[in-house]
């Protein structure tokens, strides 16, 4: 199973709220990042990661994360 098998089957459990992820990934090519979208991921990253850019994408995400909205 690979990431976009894995958020499928995760934002398809019923009366579960759909968890943030964020895809961490060697494709940066824009059909790379149009396909994490469709498969439910709500950022794409792509390696090596600058993590100035991973820590305000988390600290946006966050409340999203601690409410389950």
């Amino acid at each position: 199973m690979d990431g976009y098998e894995l958020a499928d089957r995760l934002g398809s459990l019923p009366g579960v709220a759909p968890p943030v992820l964020v895809a961490l990934t060697g494709y940066g090519q824009a059909t790379d990042v149009q396909r994490s979208r469709a498969a439910g991921f709500n950022a794409h990253l792509v390696k090596p990661v600058d993590m100035q850019e991973l820590m305000g994408l988390l600290d946006r995400l966050r409340p999203r994360a601690s409410t389950g909205a």
